[in-house]
């Protein structure tokens, strides 16, 4: 039973299996025990581990398989005063720090943020998106952040740097000469900006801001229905060059009337008339239409339509004349029905 219970005194393997997701920094369970001369410590990928001697970090362990001897500690030897090496168990506390990407983090902003746009004066903007970090540096993350907890989690860290993040947006935004409307347009290189105004913060806590992405920003709803309305009218532009087209439009309108061939060639003379009205009123100094021969020029007449046929009548396809309703050939031109 004795030897039972000094052999869980002692540690001659240290690891992690991270249990969950998010979990940034966790202490290795050490108390009452102590770590075996030539124990090993494996350090996985996506993992650090540090040695911390009475609240102070000494050695930092990337990936890897370690045999932990005075070579592998020298800085926790030398915490420790040890003038030879040691061959008895020592006492440490082992922290294990993930390294993996912290990814799909939710920013936004609380309530708007206020900032001078160029173009609206005083608006009131709303944003949001997503951002990726990770724990680079275990000694500032342990000194600034973590501590002696037994367990950091991400979730720990969210309002801090939420806060941190619109800190950071609301300065980008406000040395930015980009306007509202332009910002869908740009909303790659803003992301990039506010990147490298918050990689400082995020360096001061130990960790590496590796991604950030705005995925909207929006204006209160009065002001969004403001600049829908000033779209609208830029859209219309010159009134004018508005009624140019609508006047071409309207030509198609005419050509595709279904009477016939004779009734189409009266509506797209219809059309022809209406159209040079039109461009005679909206295009200054347009040319009038004139007539084949020398002479003054003659004004054109409204667009009288076409008579319909008399019962038993019908319109020649060729001249449009009216003939009988059974006639193979048009009494006045002669061609074929």
């Amino acid at each position: 039973m004795l030897s039972q219970f000094l052999a869980k005194q002692f540690i001659d393997v240290i690891q992690w299996n991270e249990p969950e997701d998010r979990v940034l920094s966790y202490r290795y369970p050490m108390q009452d025990m102590e770590i075996m001369n030539g124990g090993q410590l494996t350090v996985r990928e996506s993992q650090m581990a540090a040695f911390i001697n009475e609240g102070r970090i000494a050695d930092v362990f990337s990936p890897g398989l370690y045999k932990l001897t005075t070579r592998n500690l020298p800085l926790l030897t030398d915490l420790m005063n040890w003038d030879k090496a040691f061959e008895s168990p020592f006492k440490s506390d082992v922290y294990f720090f993930s390294t993996r990407q912290q990814i799909d983090q939710k920013w936004g902003t609380a309530t708007p943020i206020t900032l001078r746009d160029k173009e609206f004066g005083a608006v009131r903007l709303r944003a949001f998106g997503n951002y990726a970090y990770r724990v680079a540096d275990p000694r500032v993350f342990f000194d600034q952040v973590a501590g002696t907890r037994d367990a950091y989690f991400a979730a720990d860290l969210d309002g801090q740097l939420r806060t941190a993040i619109v800190a950071g947006m609301t300065n980008t935004f406000a040395n930015s000469d980009v306007s509202f409307l332009d910002m869908a347009a740009n909303q790659a290189a803003l992301a990039a900006k506010i990147n490298d105004e918050l990689k400082p913060t995020f360096a001061g806590l130990g960790l590496e801001l590796s991604q950030f992405v705005v995925e909207n920003v929006s204006l209160p709803d009065e002001l969004q229905k403001d600049i829908d309305s000033r779209i609208g009218i830029s859209m219309v532009g010159d009134l004018g060059k508005f009624t140019q087209l609508q006047a071409a439009e309207s030509l198609g309108v005419a050509a595709a009337n279904t009477g016939g061939t004779a009734g189409m060639g009266v509506g797209l003379g219809a059309g022809v008339v209406m159209a040079q009205a039109v461009m005679g009123q909206t295009l200054p100094g347009a040319a009038r239409p004139q007539s084949d021969v020398a002479g003054p020029a003659v004004s054109a007449a409204p667009a009288v339509a076409a008579p319909a046929p008399v019962a038993g009548t019908k319109f020649c396809i060729e001249c449009g004349k009216p003939i009988a309703e059974r006639a193979k050939f048009c009494s006045e031109c002669g061609k074929l029905q």
